[in-house]
């Protein structure tokens, strides 16, 4: 069964930029289709990134209230997808999860980012 843990979140001050990291066990076809999702404190988990290949082309999708500050990557050799946040918002505050864009896949730990100065 894939393992997913994620890695990265951490005390940021407004502005400021992180990158998360979420390694996968093993590769397997969800593998095409992923995102990065957020739950904050009394709220629903949320989508907030995904990413999926189309041949041999990588296609980015993003919720309005991160587009242009994050942006969503893979390295497919490494198992491993990323996240990078930059210009970060109080409201940014959530635990962030990875997992395949249908949610397929056990969830994992998540990582706390907490945005605050």
């Amino acid at each position: 069964q894939v393992q997913l843990v994620e890695s990265g979140g951490a005390l940021v001050q407004p502005g400021g930029s992180l990158r998360l990291s979420c390694a996968a066990s093993e590769i397997g076809l969800s593998f095409n289709d992923m995102a990065w999702f957020r739950q904050a404190p009394g709220k629903q988990r949320e989508l907030v990134a995904t990413i999926r290949s189309v041949g041999s082309t990588e296609i980015p999708n993003y919720a309005d209230s991160v587009k242009g500050r994050f942006t969503i990557s893979r390295d497919i050799a490494k198992n491993t997808v990323y996240l990078q946040m930059n210009s970060l918002k109080p409201e940014d505050t959530a635990v962030y999860y990875c997992n395949s864009r249908l949610r397929t896949l056990p969830w994992g730990q998540g990582t706390q980012v907490t945005v605050s100065s």
